[in-house]
């Protein structure tokens, strides 16, 4: 009976051992000194600077382990590098899906990390953090991504270690404002909000999921770690800023570095583009050119140094002509159009005459285009006008006032203009659209009410397309180019979402074409 049983067992063992499949544990390496490679598909790097331990150890995939303690400053991190050669555009959308079992003790952060050459900036994108918040700046406004909020920094590194070696260079940050320890980051969306508000990426050396500390001791699990590069990512990033309207075919460019510089401050530059700046009043550049045509449009590409209103005035054959702007650091092309002048060789000038001392102009080159006969008077436009659709037909203008509102504060205004004014987070203007495409760009007329930097937010269907820029009181034309949408029926919201009590937005039209 008792040889009965063991046989009955003997067999239930063999018959387990042939229907379950063998379990192949996966080889764990711990690295305790400082140390970069490849492991499971993924690029990693253990750095620490001096004085204490640390423990990294390498699980599958992206995930890993870390702990430390009596450090200075130490990292650990799995993602990918790059060779330097290509922007974030180039590289495409870039997500991460993470998640981690985060416990600090002391100054630590969790967060995407990495370089970028040319320029050299090391950037942070952190969604938790220990006893200390970084970076202990002045924010820079903030942005709404992945259903949080996020406050943008910009500091500066003198002479301090990286990846060249000691250097001085940027850092720029997004900083949660409630810490976040599992889901998505939009990374490709971060790098365009930072973009947008002057702080220039460079090519790529590195993004990765990063445990930083910093003069203390801790412990993360990174149970999940998911890079994603390529495609539309959950969700995708915002559409990036077109630049302005362009010329046609038949233009002339003359760049700003080939034209006459004099004034008592006005220089060339490297950045944001190669050009010259006008530092202040009685400023210019100058060049003669052969009008054919006597009147023609003018395509100003230029920037701000910062986010008050820059100014350019142009004169041709010694007469004032118009004025550019510029709102804030990302390069733009200003338009003047329907400007008649004399024909033949005239000097043109563009110069700075209203000179405040708190900002400076940059500009990069300036487009003619000739217009068949005298259609115009010289009157300047009201800043750069929409650029032509993606397909032929004339845009269709919804107005502010005509549009739903709500929110706790917005009202209709008189003043710049008849439209609509949104004071805080959640104010808004809303209605439905009939796309008969898929694709759209959208142009929006409005203003700030001072010279900090307001942001209204484009949704489309519940889904974010993208955020217009006012950086100034002058009323400005901001476009966001080729928004994918829904067909058919579709709602359009315009909203603000990254408020901090320091401006207010308003309203003129919304033209989609």
């Amino acid at each position: 009976m008792k040889r009965s049983r063991i046989r009955l067992l003997l067999y239930a063992v063999i018959c387990l051992a042939l229907v379950l499949p063998p379990v192949v544990a996966q080889a764990q390496t711990v690295i305790t000194d400082n140390q970069m490679g490849n492991h499971d598909g993924y690029d990693y790097e253990f750095w620490k600077d001096s004085g204490g331990w640390g423990r990294m150890t390498l699980n599958s995939g992206g995930t890993f382990s870390a702990e430390w303690g009596g450090i200075n400053n130490i990292l650990f991190r799995k993602g990918r590098k790059f060779d330097q050669t290509q922007t974030h555009q180039q590289i495409g959308n870039i997500t991460i899906d993470y998640g981690v079992n985060y416990q600090p003790n002391g100054n630590s952060y969790l967060a995407v990390y990495g370089w970028t050459v040319e320029p050299l900036v090391e950037y942070y994108i952190v969604e938790s953090w220990g006893t200390w918040r970084p970076p202990g700046a002045q924010s820079k406004g903030t942005v709404n991504v992945d259903g949080g909020t996020y406050d943008i920094y910009e500091t500066t590194r003198v002479n301090q270690p990286s990846i060249i070696g000691t250097a001085t260079f940027q850092q720029y940050w997004s900083v949660r404002t409630s810490k976040k320890t599992s889901g998505t980051i939009s990374v490709s969306e971060h790098f365009n909000h930072w973009e947008r508000m002057g702080m220039r990426m460079g090519k790529m050396y590195e993004v990765a999921l990063t445990v930083e500390g910093w003069q203390s001791s801790g412990s993360a699990d990174v149970y999940r770690n998911n890079l994603i590069i390529g495609g539309g990512g959950t969700p995708g990033p915002g559409p990036q800023p077109g630049p302005g309207p362009q010329p046609g075919p038949g233009s002339v460019r003359v760049e700003a570095e080939s034209m006459s510089i004099s004034g008592p401050y006005a220089n060339t530059i490297n950045n944001p583009f190669n050009g010259v700046a006008l530092y202040a009043n009685d400023d210019k550049v100058s060049f003669t050119h052969n009008f054919t045509s006597s009147t023609s449009n003018f395509y100003l590409h230029g920037a701000s140094n910062n986010n008050n209103m820059a100014e350019v005035d142009l004169y041709i054959g010694g007469e004032y002509k118009g004025t550019f702007y510029y709102g804030g650091t990302y390069p733009w092309t200003s338009t003047i159009e329907n400007v008649s002048h004399g024909t033949g060789n005239q000097l043109v000038e563009l110069i700075v005459t209203a000179d405040n001392g708190t900002w400076d102009a940059f500009i990069d080159y300036l487009d003619i285009e000739a217009i068949g006969g005298n259609d115009g008077g010289g009157t300047p436009g009201p800043g750069p006008q929409p650029g032509p659709g993606p397909s032929p037909g004339t845009p269709v203008r919804v107005e502010a006032e005509s549009m739903s509102i709500s929110g706790p504060y917005a009202n209709t205004i008189n003043n710049p203009f008849n439209g609509v004014a949104l004071y805080a987070n959640d104010d808004k203007v809303s209605f439905t659209h009939n796309f008969t495409s898929g694709t759209s760009n959208f142009s929006l007329h409005g203003a700030s009410n001072n010279n900090n930097l307001a942001q209204v937010d484009l949704y489309i269907g519940g889904e974010y397309k993208g955020t217009f820029y006012y950086g100034g009181t002058y009323p400005w034309t901001y476009t966001i180019e080729n928004v994918s949408h829904g067909t058919g029926n579709q709602l359009v919201e315009l909203i603000v979402t990254a408020d901090n009590g320091t401006w207010d937005i308003f309203i003129d039209y919304l033209e989609i074409h």
